[in-house]
């Protein structure tokens, strides 16, 4: 038989663990979904080779071990199980992923008042190398503890937030743990999940010019990690690097905004063909939800009932990872789809010349006088969404040529 390879959990369909092991050449490795009683018969198989251990069983898992690590043991978690001889040996290599990642994102604990979200595994290892990096203070927020998010607050003078909890992990896109309004003092957020790509927990902290890093990272390097443990070998540090980024630029959509009229939908369509990226066009989602065209829609029920559906579905294909997102013109009318869009995607306003725009078969944007009004009031808008733009005053194909490329040369974890 051939060795088993894998990621041992209760729900791995967030996980992007597959991918990365297949990449350093284990392609035995797959995904394990296992209720919390067969752990310990699939952990006896004789055809273990080595299993990776995430959610909820991180701390589970170690009184199935024969041998544990030191550094596991004094962490109290393990995230890999490696079969020698049938006997299974438990380590952390979540400690070399999380260290990495601080590492490469510049994020120093050093004399720094670290606050901790969660108390699983994860909040072990996270705590561990918090005091080995030498943080001054390190607390530890869990649901009913001392200290919890009720309380959260008499710890707004926290330097650094590390969220080690599922929370805003993927298909919870949308939720935060906490909110980050009253902590002055903060200088990095660091958050564990890496589906979405960018957590809300994230983005707030962006839009308030806080360091920060995701989950992607840690998983690679700690991923590198295990597979020396696994066969018993050395692999290069530059894999990290290079199969994140890769890992990045697949998982990542194109999201297209701008005026109606302004080309979105073949420039779309070039893209996808260019990418390999799947197009979803939202007005398309809409009529195949609502059973109606946006225009009928807007004509028999007016524009706010159209625009929630709209963040609706934008909400829903947001979730989706390497896709190219067609969004219509109107959607940045609310800010609400801001967190959506930018989750798992590089966004880019399409501008064409007003005076090139057709105002034909359009509910909004009827006639000149109305698209001009429309355009000085949505530009701010765009401008707010966009990651970059691109002018349309050339073919199709160009304008998707440029995108792709901006993409690739700007799309890097």
């Amino acid at each position: 038989m051939k060795p088993l390879f894998g990621l041992i959990g209760k729900k791995l369909a967030h996980s992007y663990s597959v991918p990365i092991h297949h990449e350093m050449g284990n392609f035995a490795y797959r995904l394990f979904e296992l209720p919390p009683d067969e752990l310990e018969s699939f952990l006896r198989q004789e055809n273990l080779g080595g299993v990776n251990i995430t959610i909820p069983y991180k701390t589970e898992v170690m009184k199935f071990c024969d041998t544990i690590s030191k550094e596991a043991q004094e962490i109290g978690s393990i995230n890999t199980i490696v079969n020698k001889d049938g006997k299974l040996t438990g380590y952390n290599t979540d400690k070399y992923g999380f260290e990495y990642m601080l590492r490469h994102k510049a994020i120093s604990l050093e004399n720094k008042k670290v606050l901790v979200l969660g108390s699983g595994g994860a909040s072990k290892t996270a705590v561990f190398c918090s005091k080995l990096a030498g943080a001054k203070e390190i607390v530890i927020i869990s649901r009913s503890g001392e200290n919890n998010y009720s309380n959260i607050q008499k710890h707004r003078d926290a330097d650094v937030i590390v969220n080690t909890t599922p929370v805003g992990m993927f298909p919870d896109n949308y939720s935060s743990p906490v909110s980050l309004d009253s902590f002055e003092r903060l200088e990095a957020v660091v958050d564990l999940v890496y589906n979405p790509l960018k957590t809300a927990l994230i983005i707030e902290a962006e839009k308030r010019n806080i360091k920060t890093t995701g989950g992607l990272t840690m998983l690679t390097a700690q991923a590198k990690m295990a597979e020396e443990l696994f066969f018993d070998t050395f692999l290069d540090d530059g894999l990290i690097t290079r199969i994140t980024d890769n890992l990045y630029k697949k998982a990542s959509n194109i999201v297209l905004i701008g005026m109606p009229g302004s080309g979105k939908s073949t420039v779309g369509k070039i893209l996808s063909l260019i990418s390999e990226k799947e197009a979803f066009d939202t007005d398309e989602l809409i009529t195949q939800k609502a059973g109606r065209t946006p225009k009928e829609i807007i004509t028999s029920d007016g524009e706010s009932v159209f625009r929630k559906i709209e963040s609706e579905v934008i909400r829903e294909v947001s979730k989706e990872s390497g896709k190219i997102i067609i969004t219509g013109g109107g959607a940045v009318t609310r800010k609400d789809n801001y967190i959506p869009l930018h989750q798992n995607g590089r966004i880019y306003e399409i501008k064409r010349d007003i005076n090139t725009l057709p105002t034909d078969d359009r509910p909004l944007s009827k006639d000149f006088d109305t698209l001009l009004k429309m355009q000085k009031e949505r530009q701010p808008m765009y401008e707010f969404f966009r990651d970059a733009f691109v002018l349309n005053d050339s073919s199709p194909q160009e304008v998707a040529n440029k995108i792709w490329s901006d993409f690739n040369e700007n799309t890097c974890y």
